[in-house]
């Protein structure tokens, strides 16, 4: 979620902000409270719609698992943190 949040459509209102504002003082804008509030809440939406669709889709399963198992490495990734937890046992 952190990256969907820093990479949301943040007005020019917060670039103003932060630009000319100590970070304390731009951590308590009320600006910053309704956009992150607004991020969350976009956030969540794309995360939901992402959801439905792979639940309602076997063809979009197939393409998260074959996205997991190639660029994202998660076979390799458990196989090492098994081979972490076997040294240790």
């Amino acid at each position: 979620m952190n990256g969907a949040i820093k990479g949301s459509g943040w007005n020019d209102t917060l670039v103003q902000q932060a630009a000319s504002n100590s970070k304390e003082q731009f951590a308590n804008s009320p600006d910053l409270k309704n956009a992150l509030l607004h991020a969350i809440m976009d956030a969540l939406e794309a995360h939901t719609t992402m959801g439905t669709q792979a639940l309602g889709s076997e063809r979009v399963r197939d393409g998260l698992k074959d996205v997991l198992l190639g660029s994202a490495q998660l076979y390799e990734s458990l196989r090492a943190r098994s081979a972490r937890i076997n040294r240790f046992s």
